[in-house]
């Protein structure tokens, strides 16, 4: 909520700060290269509009990471003092940029998680389990984390909704999606 954002943004902050980014094959690394250079030149555009939008950068930036002036690595970046008409806080990143968004109360928090045309993944961490559980039910992604990030498990379902896509990888979900269903239907024999 609004009145610990400061909070959260510095406890977010020093965290990310911490973040080892670096060689996958490396079992230090928290954070390995993007898939692409054209990724990489994605990430560091939607960095660019963030800080031109307005929103203020805590950590990390455009600058690559000490050390990895070779390959498609990207700082972990937060930004915070947003609102939800940034691009920053609308669009699919897919690369480790995070923006806080402050709320007033749950309900405000819903509408802003809602206020997108993607749903791929969302969470929310509470001392409330079941008020986690009616957050979830109320934001609309294909995926939702309750007190941790969405974990993928390759036994449960994964995909998005919106514009994140229809359909689902993994799980019995997944596997339907390879198969065709047919019914048939017999008439009664006559005796």
């Amino acid at each position: 909520p609004q009145a610990r954002k400061d909070e959260f943004v510095d406890a977010l902050a020093a965290g990310m700060a911490a973040m080892t980014v670096g060689d996958p094959a490396d079992p230090n690394t928290q954070i390995g290269p993007l898939v692409a250079q054209r990724q990489q030149e994605r990430v560091r555009g939607y960095i660019e509009t963030g800080q031109s939008e307005g929103a203020r950068l805590v950590v990390g930036g455009t600058e690559l990471p000490d050390g990895l002036e070779s390959g498609w690595y990207v700082r972990p970046t937060l930004f915070s003092d947003a609102s939800n008409d940034m691009r920053i806080a609308r669009e699919e990143i897919f690369g480790p940029v995070l923006t806080v968004i402050p709320y007033r109360d749950e309900d405000e928090a819903i509408r802003i998680a809602n206020d997108s045309e993607y749903g791929l993944a969302g969470s929310v961490f509470t001392s409330d389990i079941d008020r986690g559980y009616g957050v979830a039910a109320r934001v609309r992604s294909g995926t939702f984390g309750v007190n941790e990030g969405y974990i993928m498990d390759p036994a449960a379902p994964f995909g998005g909704v919106k514009n994140s896509g229809y359909g689902r990888e993994l799980g019995t979900e997944g596997i339907d999606s390879y198969t065709v269903s047919q019914s048939i239907s017999t008439a009664a024999a006559a005796n």
